[in-house]
Protein backbone atom coordinates (compact mmCIF):
# COMPACT_ATOMS: atom_id res chain seq x y z
CA UNK A 1 0.00 0.00 0.00
CA UNK A 2 1.52 3.48 -1.08
CA UNK A 3 1.40 6.17 2.14
CA UNK A 4 -0.65 8.49 -0.11
CA UNK A 5 -3.10 6.62 -0.43
CA UNK A 6 -4.28 7.23 2.41
CA UNK A 7 -4.32 10.67 4.76
CA UNK A 8 -1.44 10.03 7.42
CA UNK A 9 -3.29 13.16 9.09
CA UNK A 10 -6.11 11.03 9.98
CA UNK A 11 -3.69 8.55 12.17
CA UNK A 12 -2.24 9.08 15.87
CA UNK A 13 0.82 6.98 16.13
CA UNK A 14 1.20 5.94 20.04
CA UNK A 15 4.79 5.19 21.99
CA UNK A 16 5.10 4.19 25.44
CA UNK A 17 8.84 4.70 26.69
CA UNK A 18 10.40 4.49 29.57
CA UNK A 19 14.41 4.91 29.08
CA UNK A 20 14.12 4.47 25.35
CA UNK A 21 16.01 7.01 24.44
CA UNK A 22 18.29 4.85 21.95
CA UNK A 23 14.98 3.04 20.12
CA UNK A 24 13.46 6.47 19.87
CA UNK A 25 17.02 7.98 18.05
CA UNK A 26 16.26 5.32 15.10
CA UNK A 27 12.71 4.75 14.85
CA UNK A 28 11.60 8.45 15.28
CA UNK A 29 13.53 9.92 11.97
CA UNK A 30 11.70 7.23 9.99
CA UNK A 31 7.87 7.77 11.39
CA UNK A 32 8.53 11.53 10.67
CA UNK A 33 9.78 10.85 7.10
CA UNK A 34 7.06 8.33 6.35
CA UNK A 35 4.25 9.83 7.69
CA UNK A 36 5.27 13.98 7.67
CA UNK A 37 1.58 14.70 9.12
CA UNK A 38 0.48 12.57 11.42
CA UNK A 39 0.28 12.81 14.70
CA UNK A 40 3.19 11.29 17.08
CA UNK A 41 2.84 10.86 20.35
CA UNK A 42 5.65 9.96 22.43
CA UNK A 43 4.53 8.84 26.71
CA UNK A 44 7.39 9.80 28.31
CA UNK A 45 6.36 6.65 31.43
CA UNK A 46 8.87 8.54 34.29
CA UNK A 47 12.02 8.18 32.24
CA UNK A 48 15.42 8.95 33.70
CA UNK A 49 17.44 9.42 30.88
CA UNK A 50 17.81 11.49 26.93
CA UNK A 51 14.19 10.20 26.22
CA UNK A 52 12.60 13.36 26.22
CA UNK A 53 15.90 15.26 24.51
CA UNK A 54 15.76 12.69 21.62
CA UNK A 55 11.74 13.77 21.25
CA UNK A 56 12.95 17.38 21.38
CA UNK A 57 14.31 16.80 17.88
CA UNK A 58 11.60 15.72 16.26
CA UNK A 59 7.58 16.92 15.90
CA UNK A 60 6.06 15.00 18.26
CA UNK A 61 3.54 15.35 20.97
CA UNK A 62 4.94 14.44 24.39
CA UNK A 63 3.41 13.29 27.88
CA UNK A 64 5.03 12.84 30.42
CA UNK A 65 4.16 10.65 33.61
CA UNK A 66 5.87 11.97 36.90
CA UNK A 67 7.30 8.50 37.35
CA UNK A 68 7.16 5.14 35.72
CA UNK A 69 3.38 4.20 35.64
CA UNK A 70 3.70 1.24 33.52
CA UNK A 71 3.10 0.40 30.05
CA UNK A 72 -0.81 0.00 29.65
CA UNK A 73 -0.62 3.15 31.78
CA UNK A 74 1.31 4.86 29.53
CA UNK A 75 -0.57 3.30 26.44
CA UNK A 76 -4.02 4.80 28.33
CA UNK A 77 -2.50 8.10 28.51
CA UNK A 78 -1.71 8.60 24.89
CA UNK A 79 -4.91 6.88 23.45
CA UNK A 80 -6.65 9.59 25.78
CA UNK A 81 -5.00 12.80 23.96
CA UNK A 82 -4.88 11.17 20.42
CA UNK A 83 -7.03 13.11 18.04
CA UNK A 84 -6.29 10.40 14.69
CA UNK A 85 -9.28 8.70 14.02
CA UNK A 86 -6.95 5.32 13.73
CA UNK A 87 -4.74 4.72 16.50
CA UNK A 88 -1.08 2.81 15.65
CA UNK A 89 0.67 1.74 19.08
CA UNK A 90 4.12 0.15 18.61
CA UNK A 91 6.91 -0.03 20.59
CA UNK A 92 9.65 2.39 21.37
CA UNK A 93 12.25 0.09 21.47
CA UNK A 94 13.15 -0.86 18.32
CA UNK A 95 11.43 -3.81 18.28
CA UNK A 96 8.77 -2.65 15.49
CA UNK A 97 9.65 -1.69 11.95
CA UNK A 98 7.56 1.71 11.04
CA UNK A 99 8.06 0.46 7.25
CA UNK A 100 5.36 -2.10 8.60
CA UNK A 101 2.30 0.26 9.17
CA UNK A 102 1.48 0.83 5.68
CA UNK A 103 1.00 -3.47 6.02
CA UNK A 104 -0.78 -3.08 9.05
CA UNK A 105 -3.15 0.16 7.78
CA UNK A 106 -3.49 -1.59 4.57
CA UNK A 107 -5.32 -4.73 6.32
CA UNK A 108 -7.69 -2.44 8.58
CA UNK A 109 -8.85 -0.67 5.27
CA UNK A 110 -10.64 -4.32 4.29
CA UNK A 111 -12.66 -3.44 7.64
CA UNK A 112 -11.26 -4.52 10.15
CA UNK A 113 -11.37 -2.32 13.93
CA UNK A 114 -7.97 -3.85 15.03
CA UNK A 115 -5.05 -5.45 13.26
CA UNK A 116 -2.57 -6.81 15.19
CA UNK A 117 0.96 -7.50 13.81
CA UNK A 118 2.17 -11.61 14.85
CA UNK A 119 5.66 -11.48 15.62
CA UNK A 120 7.16 -15.30 13.44
CA UNK A 121 8.46 -17.43 15.92
CA UNK A 122 12.27 -16.28 15.00
CA UNK A 123 10.80 -12.70 16.35
CA UNK A 124 10.68 -13.98 20.54
CA UNK A 125 13.22 -12.85 22.49
CA UNK A 126 13.68 -16.55 23.31
CA UNK A 127 12.79 -19.79 24.22
CA UNK A 128 10.80 -19.68 27.22
CA UNK A 129 8.40 -16.87 26.06
CA UNK A 130 8.19 -18.31 22.80
CA UNK A 131 6.12 -21.66 24.47
CA UNK A 132 4.35 -19.26 26.61
CA UNK A 133 3.63 -17.10 24.19
CA UNK A 134 2.32 -20.59 22.15
CA UNK A 135 -0.34 -21.18 25.35
CA UNK A 136 -1.66 -17.94 25.39
CA UNK A 137 -1.99 -17.84 21.54
CA UNK A 138 -3.74 -21.22 22.16
CA UNK A 139 -6.15 -20.79 24.91
CA UNK A 140 -7.25 -17.70 23.77
CA UNK A 141 -7.79 -19.38 20.31
CA UNK A 142 -10.40 -21.58 21.61
CA UNK A 143 -12.03 -19.46 24.04
CA UNK A 144 -13.14 -16.96 21.07
CA UNK A 145 -13.12 -19.82 18.48
CA UNK A 146 -11.21 -18.13 16.27
CA UNK A 147 -7.04 -18.66 15.62
CA UNK A 148 -5.05 -15.74 17.32
CA UNK A 149 -1.25 -15.53 16.26
CA UNK A 150 -0.37 -13.11 18.88
CA UNK A 151 -2.00 -12.57 22.50
CA UNK A 152 0.44 -10.21 23.22
CA UNK A 153 1.54 -8.18 20.91
CA UNK A 154 1.81 -4.52 21.39
CA UNK A 155 2.32 -3.67 17.55
CA UNK A 156 -1.42 -3.00 16.41
CA UNK A 157 -3.29 -0.33 14.50
CA UNK A 158 -7.45 0.21 16.41
CA UNK A 159 -10.03 2.43 15.22
CA UNK A 160 -10.06 4.96 17.62
CA UNK A 161 -13.19 5.73 19.34
CA UNK A 162 -13.85 1.78 19.56
CA UNK A 163 -10.29 1.52 21.28
CA UNK A 164 -11.07 3.96 24.08
CA UNK A 165 -14.83 2.28 24.68
CA UNK A 166 -12.12 -0.35 26.79
CA UNK A 167 -9.26 2.06 28.69
CA UNK A 168 -11.18 1.77 31.36
CA UNK A 169 -10.52 -1.95 31.60
CA UNK A 170 -6.92 -1.96 30.47
CA UNK A 171 -4.32 -2.33 33.43
CA UNK A 172 -1.53 -0.34 34.02
CA UNK A 173 1.14 -3.12 33.55
CA UNK A 174 2.37 -5.17 30.73
CA UNK A 175 -0.60 -7.45 29.84
CA UNK A 176 -2.68 -4.66 27.84
CA UNK A 177 -2.31 -6.37 25.01
CA UNK A 178 -4.24 -9.33 26.14
CA UNK A 179 -7.24 -7.38 27.70
CA UNK A 180 -7.63 -4.92 24.38
CA UNK A 181 -7.76 -7.84 21.86
CA UNK A 182 -10.55 -10.28 24.51
CA UNK A 183 -12.25 -7.10 24.87
CA UNK A 184 -12.91 -5.97 20.80
CA UNK A 185 -13.37 -9.58 20.49
CA UNK A 186 -15.95 -10.01 23.26
CA UNK A 187 -17.60 -7.10 22.19
CA UNK A 188 -17.74 -8.72 18.58
CA UNK A 189 -15.57 -5.92 16.35
CA UNK A 190 -13.41 -7.63 13.97
CA UNK A 191 -9.70 -8.33 14.43
CA UNK A 192 -7.18 -9.68 12.59
CA UNK A 193 -3.65 -10.52 12.24
CA UNK A 194 -0.56 -9.79 9.99
CA UNK A 195 2.78 -11.68 10.11
CA UNK A 196 5.79 -9.50 10.87
CA UNK A 197 9.23 -9.88 11.84
CA UNK A 198 10.47 -8.12 15.13
CA UNK A 199 13.78 -6.61 15.29
CA UNK A 200 16.12 -7.18 18.17
CA UNK A 201 15.69 -4.55 21.13
CA UNK A 202 18.11 -1.67 21.55
CA UNK A 203 18.96 -1.03 25.17
CA UNK A 204 18.08 -3.23 28.28
CA UNK A 205 14.44 -4.96 28.67
CA UNK A 206 12.35 -3.75 31.40
CA UNK A 207 10.68 -7.44 31.94
CA UNK A 208 11.95 -9.41 35.16
CA UNK A 209 11.90 -13.09 33.72
CA UNK A 210 11.03 -13.91 37.57
CA UNK A 211 8.42 -11.30 38.82
CA UNK A 212 6.72 -11.21 35.19
CA UNK A 213 6.86 -14.53 34.15
CA UNK A 214 4.46 -15.19 37.06
CA UNK A 215 2.79 -12.44 36.47
CA UNK A 216 2.25 -13.75 32.32
CA UNK A 217 1.00 -16.77 34.10
CA UNK A 218 -2.23 -15.03 35.43
CA UNK A 219 -3.13 -13.79 31.67
CA UNK A 220 -4.47 -17.55 31.00
CA UNK A 221 -7.08 -16.39 33.81
CA UNK A 222 -7.49 -13.28 32.26
CA UNK A 223 -8.29 -14.41 29.07
CA UNK A 224 -11.46 -16.69 30.20
CA UNK A 225 -12.62 -14.22 32.60
CA UNK A 226 -12.77 -11.27 30.31
CA UNK A 227 -14.41 -13.32 26.97
CA UNK A 228 -16.31 -16.20 29.22
CA UNK A 229 -15.74 -17.06 32.73
CA UNK A 230 -17.87 -19.90 32.61
CA UNK A 231 -15.11 -21.45 29.88
CA UNK A 232 -13.19 -21.48 32.36
CA UNK A 233 -15.32 -22.50 35.74
CA UNK A 234 -17.57 -25.04 34.24
CA UNK A 235 -15.07 -27.56 33.20
CA UNK A 236 -13.44 -27.11 37.02
CA UNK A 237 -17.16 -27.67 38.44
CA UNK A 238 -17.27 -30.48 36.13
CA UNK A 239 -13.96 -32.03 37.16
CA UNK A 240 -15.10 -31.58 40.81
CA UNK A 241 -18.48 -33.01 40.36
CA UNK A 242 -17.21 -36.08 38.19
CA UNK A 243 -14.80 -36.65 40.83
CA UNK A 244 -17.20 -36.34 43.54
CA UNK A 245 -19.30 -38.72 41.73
CA UNK A 246 -16.92 -41.23 41.28
CA UNK A 247 -15.62 -41.45 44.85
CA UNK A 248 -19.15 -41.84 45.97
CA UNK A 249 -19.45 -44.75 43.98
CA UNK A 250 -16.75 -46.59 44.70
CA UNK A 251 -17.47 -45.42 49.20
CA UNK A 252 -20.81 -46.93 48.56
CA UNK A 253 -19.88 -49.93 46.77
CA UNK A 254 -17.19 -50.62 49.35
CA UNK A 255 -18.43 -49.32 52.35
CA UNK A 256 -22.00 -48.54 51.81
CA UNK A 257 -22.05 -45.19 52.49
CA UNK A 258 -21.73 -41.83 51.60
CA UNK A 259 -18.69 -39.91 53.00
CA UNK A 260 -18.26 -35.89 53.64
CA UNK A 261 -15.28 -36.39 51.36
CA UNK A 262 -17.57 -36.59 48.44
CA UNK A 263 -20.14 -34.02 49.78
CA UNK A 264 -17.69 -31.95 49.87
CA UNK A 265 -17.10 -32.54 45.96
CA UNK A 266 -20.33 -31.95 45.45
CA UNK A 267 -19.93 -28.70 47.46
CA UNK A 268 -16.97 -26.86 45.83
CA UNK A 269 -18.47 -28.66 42.31
CA UNK A 270 -21.61 -26.04 42.88
CA UNK A 271 -19.87 -23.27 44.61
CA UNK A 272 -17.31 -22.96 41.32
CA UNK A 273 -20.03 -23.15 38.84
CA UNK A 274 -22.12 -20.34 41.00
CA UNK A 275 -18.98 -17.81 40.83
CA UNK A 276 -18.52 -18.59 36.95
CA UNK A 277 -22.25 -17.65 37.10
CA UNK A 278 -21.49 -14.68 38.61
CA UNK A 279 -18.65 -13.72 36.49
CA UNK A 280 -20.62 -14.08 33.43
CA UNK A 281 -22.93 -11.92 34.39
CA UNK A 282 -20.07 -9.25 35.93
CA UNK A 283 -18.32 -9.55 32.66
CA UNK A 284 -21.71 -8.79 30.78
CA UNK A 285 -21.98 -5.97 32.91
CA UNK A 286 -18.17 -4.70 32.11
CA UNK A 287 -19.14 -4.65 28.89
CA UNK A 288 -22.22 -3.12 28.77
CA UNK A 289 -20.57 -0.05 29.98
CA UNK A 290 -17.78 0.16 27.19
CA UNK A 291 -20.26 2.20 25.19
CA UNK A 292 -20.84 5.01 28.09
CA UNK A 293 -17.08 5.76 28.34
Amino acid sequence: MNNKEFRDDLISIIIPAKNEGSGLSQILPRLRQLYPHAEIIVVNDGSSDNTLNICGQYTVKIVTHPYCMGNGAAIKSGARVATGDILVFMDADGQHNPDDISRLISKYKEGYDMVVGARRNDSQASLGRSYANRIYNRLASWMVGKKIDDLTSGFRVATATKFREFVYLLPNGFSYPTTITMSFFRAGYPVTYLPIHANNRQGKSHINPLHDGLRFLLIIFKVGTLYSPLKIFLPISLTFFTAGLGYYIYTYLTEHRFTNMSGLLFTTSVLVFLIGLVSEQITSLLYSRGGQN
